[in-house]
């Protein structure tokens, strides 16, 4: 499938892997309802690429994301005739499902972090799978400084899971921004690299994601994500009893396992 996009970039630098660049680095590839409404169509392409096995999201220029464009972010079609608050409302919905979005496709998103991550930008970053980031990057969670609740875009779900309680609380009541080596320390990324390695780092881990099964990463990703949600061990061990049984009956897992045996490569077919 081709598409073409305005406000983002989608390439595929290897078999198996694409990227997305958040493409408007004139304001640090800060949130539209264009670049949204593209980021959902893009999602939606590489989730229906089969041949598709990991993606890379990253920004173009000195940022990731500097979240909603406060020169105006435009308005949801069909909402033209809404009371200000309800377009807000539409908005702020259009956004956040983003996240839902991301948790939905079926391929790990690595989040390749380079400059600022702000607002809703940092929460694209906590969406996703895994992170790293560049030494330049910068990270906030400033929405209380903007007068409006620090919990917004899902922040207040995923990130005292990513980073505990105490941390996330400290950092969204305060709204401070922080950089790589914090958000090394507490978690936040799997690794700090330097700026020019960044994009390279992204792309060794892809590497090794498009390796595997198909089918093993998919349930891989969606338990992983359920398990958050579910209330106990009980309903996450049996929730992983049936996945793993599930998985042992694909073709892929059976001659995954007779290449185990015989030290071969697996020529994995997603059956």
């Amino acid at each position: 499938m081709n598409h073409s996009y305005e406000n983002l970039q989608l390439d595929f630098p290897e078999e198996g892997v694409a990227k997305i660049t958040l493409a408007r680095p004139e304001s640090l590839n800060a949130l539209t309802y264009e670049l949204v409404k593209e980021l959902h169509e893009v999602l939606d392409q590489v989730d229906q690429d089969h041949d598709v096995r990991a993606i890379i999201i990253t920004g173009s220029g000195r940022g990731f994301c500097a979240g909603l464009d406060l020169k105006g972010f435009g308005q949801v079609p069909g909402t033209e005739e809404f009371g200000e608050q309800q377009k807000g409302m539409a908005i702020q919905q259009y956004i956040a499902d983003l996240v839902h979005h991301m948790r939905d496709v079926r391929q790990p998103i690595i989040a390749a972090i380079n400059g600022a991550a702000a607002g809703g930008g940092f929460a694209i970053a906590c969406a996703s799978d895994i992170r790293y980031c560049g030494q330049s990057a910068k990270f906030g969670t400033a929405f209380v400084r903007l007068g409006i609740s620090g919990c917004d875009i899902g922040v207040s779900w995923m990130l005292p899971r990513l980073i505990g309680a105490s941390r996330a609380w400290e950092l969204m009541l305060t709204g401070r921004v922080f950089d790589a080596s914090e958000a090394n320390r507490i978690g936040l990324v799997s690794n700090v690299v330097s700026d020019d390695e960044l994009l390279k780092t992204a792309l060794t881990v892809a590497r090794e994601i498009a390796a595997n099964s198909p089918f093993g990463v998919w349930m891989t990703k969606e338990v992983m994500w359920s398990n958050l949600e579910i209330p106990s061990l009980r309903a996450g061990i049996d929730i992983e009893n049936r996945n793993q049984i599930l998985a042992a009956g694909t073709e892929d897992s059976k001659a995954a396992m007779a290449s185990f045996l015989g030290r071969s490569e697996v020529p994995w077919r997603n059956r």
